[in-house]
């Protein structure tokens, strides 16, 4: 299968903090040159590419004369918007040494929950890689806030592959694989090959540096997402960047799962929180998650939070266990109002525009069991 990484036509490669940067958060410009030379030659040979670049805090870091990654959503705000700039100055200056230009797309969770926004995203993507343009892709972190972020780019990377279609995703670290146990331990395995969720059983899963945010944890998350997509993943070291793209042996291999529900419901799943929580009888989660029926106000008993229509809302099931999400149709203030009542009914007493339902099972998405 890791053929099917070394052929393809087009592929994300996602890159972290910690590959692109000091310790002191300044960009190292050998390493960024070392990636683009490997980006650029993989182009020659007729891949498209949009790479997904973390670094933009990391990188105003230096400037503004911070020691550490700040905590606080403002200052991280304020350093990555001296810090993008900086980024994208340096990939431009890279990239031209081979000929190829770049262009810079910044993103939010928000951006992308929305139909019209995320096919305008698309859009965009498409038509710069037609373009023969190299995209950039980020977060835009200088506006997202805690609600409306996707939290890592390695999340970010594995629906971008989707969102392009993308035939590979190559995630890049300070790792060079996913192992049982810590890589430091010895005897720590290295995982050559993921066919599925058993293989990690009993896997200890690391957390994020002090540069970047992201850790293995989200890395296996991103690659659950981008496999459950059809889209295989390499997981490595940056250093190891052109043999991943050629499909050697080296890193981790995903196995893709199968095809994903269409892009807005895997930005729904993936790339949002629920603003809210509808608290749904035994009938109604039967209908939604078994029979993929909407949800109408007849079986929703509680409410709880503050939305608006077209948010958001995770939907719950008798004993409090997130079942599904939905965009919702109206406001949480509505809500109280309408429950356990017939939609015909709504429609006699309030007007017409009630006989709807409380969220279209076009707009639900059915998640995993939590914990």
């Amino acid at each position: 299968m890791r053929e099917q990484i070394g052929s393809a036509s087009k592929a994300v490669v996602k890159i972290g903090s910690s590959s692109l940067t000091t310790p002191q958060g300044m960009i190292d410009v050998d390493r960024v040159d070392a990636l683009v030379d490997v980006l650029a030659a993989r182009r020659r040979a007729g891949t498209q590419l949009v790479l997904v670049s973390s670094g933009a805090i990391a990188a105003g870091l230096g400037p503004l004369g911070l020691p550490a990654r700040p905590r606080d959503l403002a200052t991280q705000q304020a350093a990555a918007s001296v810090g993008q700039g900086v980024l994208v100055a340096r990939y431009t200056s890279s990239f031209a040494r081979y000929g190829l230009r770049v262009g810079q797309v910044l993103l939010t969770a928000d951006d992308m929950m929305r139909r019209t926004h995320h096919v305008n995203a698309q859009r965009t993507l498409d038509r710069l890689l037609e373009l023969d343009i190299v995209p950039i892709v980020n977060e835009n972190d200088t506006v997202a806030t805690d609600e409306i972020r996707f939290g890592d780019n390695d999340r970010l990377a594995a629906l971008v592959s989707h969102l392009i279609r993308a035939d590979a995703l190559i995630l890049l670290s300070d790792v060079d694989a996913l192992y049982d146990g810590p890589p430091s331990r010895p005897g720590a395995r290295r995982l050559a090959e993921i066919r599925g969720p058993e293989d990690l059983v009993g896997v200890q899963l690391g957390k994020g540096g002090a540069v970047g945010t992201g850790g293995m944890i989200t890395k296996v998350q991103a690659a659950r997402i981008a496999t459950g997509a059809g889209v295989p993943v390499v997981l490595t070291a940056a250093a190891h960047a052109a043999h991943a793209l050629a499909g050697d042996d080296v890193g981790t291999f995903f196995h893709p799962q199968g095809r994903h529900p269409g892009t807005r419901l895997l930005w729904l799943a993936h790339a949002t929180t629920g603003r809210g929580r509808l608290h749904l009888d035994a009938g109604a989660v039967e209908a939604v998650v078994t029979r993929r029926k909407s949800l109408l106000p007849a079986g929703v008993t509680s409410v709880e939070g503050e939305f608006a229509a077209g948010d958001p809302v995770d939907l719950c099931g008798p004993r409090g266990r997130v079942v599904a999400r939905g965009l919702v149709n109206f406001d949480a203030m509505e809500i109280p109002g309408l429950l356990g009542r017939s939609t015909r009914d709504l429609a006699t007493e309030l007007g017409p525009e009630y006989e709807r339902e409380l969220i279209h099972r076009d707009d639900i998405v059915i998640l995993e069991p939590q914990s």
